[in-house]
């Protein structure tokens, strides 16, 4: 039971982790976004990539 509530704990939390990452690039102003090579269109593509590492 405890390592059910542990891999909840960390599912909620990676998800959480993604949600405010998804956020911050979108919002991201567009020349700090061009500096480092990044785009807003992309942000959930690059946020599940920085939070699950796929």
């Amino acid at each position: 039971m405890t390592t059910l509530l542990t891999q909840l704990n960390t599912a909620v939390a990676k998800r959480r982790a993604y949600n405010r990452t998804v956020l911050e690039l979108r919002n991201m102003p567009l020349d700090t976004a061009l500096d480092l090579d990044l785009f807003t269109e992309d942000a959930e593509k690059t946020a599940y990539q920085v939070v699950y590492g796929r």
